[in-house]
């Protein structure tokens, strides 16, 4: 009996070093998305801002592919050691799961950080096409075919049900997230797109024509949003996540790290420059908070069988 009391008392404090030599190697950040888009725009600065409040260092890894689900995964099966973390969306890390049976990862495979900031989640073009609003794309739909961004996961879903809605016809053009969309809408490839935010770095080079936000865009705040017109709306928030099985310290350590980022000038300088809100969520508000996430993504679903 002594002895595993004993034993036990080694392996807490051992467990306790452990936590306060943390990170005692690079931290890897994961980013589910191709470079090039906003998630990766973003995390090249936040992970140097992390680094520094964390006194470490993060290095970015993309690993893009189905909609976030392949990076998200990778990360739900890395050692829960708090030396593999991601950037990552809320809506598509629970959107995933609930969609798709090929996902190999659940939401309770993860630990939710904190949050970060807001997606700015549109429906863009370019100004040189014959329709400059959404009701002008609608009717133009209608006797002319048109070409747009598919990206999968939510964003396609919600396009189509537009497209269901208004009785029109849209072809998908298959784009592996903003990196890849932004030169195709730009060369003409396709005609209009979901864009996260990506289109807000290139100025008057796309105009929004609709909000997927419920609360609207806040540089766009007069352009109409699905909240408004179909009843449904997407969720924008970026979150950091870990494994779900790191340690409450190592946890603890990297919530006051993202924190400590948001008021990190080269931080909010990228957000001022790509024109997204900062929208900071604790740990623990954040549990709730993907709760009604994933009540209100569940009624989307049911709105659109």
């Amino acid at each position: 009996m002594l002895n595993r009391i004993a034993l036990a008392a080694v392996a807490a404090t051992f467990a306790a070093g452990s936590a306060a030599a943390w990170p005692d190697k690079p931290i890897t950040l994961i980013v589910p998305y191709k470079a090039g888009g906003t998630t990766h725009t973003k995390s090249m600065v936040l992970s140097k801002a992390l680094g520094k409040a964390l006194g470490g260092t993060v290095v970015v890894k993309t690993r893009p592919g189905a909609g976030s689900a392949v990076g998200v995964t990778f990360l739900s099966k890395a050692e829960p050691d708090g030396h593999t973390i991601a950037y990552t969306d809320l809506g598509n890390l629970i959107w995933n799961p609930l969609t798709k049976n090929d996902v190999a990862y659940k939401v309770e495979d993860l630990r939710l950080i904190a949050g970060v900031s807001e997606y700015q989640l549109a429906l863009v073009t370019t100004p040189d096409k014959p329709y400059k609003t959404l009701d002008e794309l609608l009717a133009y739909s209608k006797t002319n075919p048109l070409n747009v961004a598919d990206m999968g996961g939510m964003s396609k879903t919600f396009i189509n049900y537009m497209a269901a809605k208004e009785d029109v016809q849209w072809t998908a053009i298959p784009t592996r997230g903003g990196g890849e969309m932004v030169p195709f809408l730009l060369g003409g490839k396709i005609d209009f797109a979901f864009s996260g935010g990506v289109h807000q770095k290139h100025g008057d080079k796309m105009i929004v024509l609709a909000s997927f936000l419920s609360d609207g865009l806040a540089k766009d705040p007069d352009a109409p949003t699905t909240q408004d017109l179909y009843g449904i709306a997407m969720p924008g928030n970026s979150v950091l996540i870990t494994p779900a099985g790191v340690s409450d310290e190592i946890a603890a350590k990297l919530e006051a790290a993202v924190e400590a980022a948001m008021e990190d000038p080269d931080f909010t300088q990228v957000l001022q420059n790509i024109q997204f809100p900062k929208r900071y969520i604790p740990s623990s508000e954040i549990s709730a908070f993907a709760a009604s996430v994933t009540k209100s993504l569940e009624g989307v679903l049911a709105s659109m069988k």
